[in-house]
């Protein structure tokens, strides 16, 4: 028997492909980096280690403080794609500060950290010194209200951003810095093709009852 051909409009199908694409939610991300797992996040802010963020929340887990002297820094670089957005920074429990340290977190547009540990902050994008407050808090803003940086408010757009983390307190202290990765709201687009979808329903819904 030969099957009957489709009556679905290409138009509908389409717009219903585009439809679900916007309207899907976004998979959510896991741990990125585990100094444990993975070895220690790079001491070099000409280097810092890459990692890939993913859509929803992506957890770093690393040490820092000052050991023999030597206070162990880290930095990593990711990328932000076209269309999403860095709409959050989250110390989670476990984080740790030191009394007497400065536990402390900046950000940096590029794949590079430029800025000298000595300061000053001019080139950096923000930066915050977190406390155990701040923990389960998203710093974002107040990392972008960092004194001396050039500052930014809301979100990080698409880019490459390198990312500096330490405590100067002695021993090793851990941290869970979880860092958000959302697409950035269209809510016009997602709008006007909703309204055509249920416009052109209408229309159909009419034209079956005149028949």
């Amino acid at each position: 028997m030969k099957k009957a051909p489709s009556t679905a409009s290409p138009f509908f199908t389409a717009l219903g492909l585009g439809l679900a694409a916007l309207l899907a939610p976004a998979a959510q991300a896991g741990t990125v980096y585990d100094e444990s797992a993975a070895g220690d996040l790079s001491g070099s802010g000409a280097a810092p280690t890459s990692v890939t963020l993913a859509a929803g929340a992506n957890l770093v887990l690393g040490t820092t403080g000052r050991q023999n002297g030597v206070v162990d820094r880290d930095y990593l670089s990711f990328t932000v794609p076209v269309g999403w957005q860095l709409s959050a920074i989250t110390p989670l429990a476990g984080t740790g500060t030191v009394a007497g340290g400065l536990a402390f977190i900046g950000i940096e547009a590029g794949s590079q950290v430029n800025t000298p540990v000595t300061g000053p902050a001019s080139t950096l994008l923000g930066w915050h010194h977190y406390a155990p407050g701040d923990v389960g808090n998203n710093i974002l803003p107040l990392i972008g209200a960092g004194a001396g940086a050039i500052g930014f408010s809301g979100a990080l757009g698409a880019g490459n951003y390198a990312v500096w983390i330490q405590e100067t307190g002695t021993g090793t202290v851990p941290y869970l810095m979880e860092f958000t990765l959302s697409a950035v709201p269209e809510p016009a687009s997602a709008g006007l093709m909703l309204a055509g979808v249920l416009a052109l329903t209408a229309s159909a819904a009419r034209r079956r009852s005149r028949r």
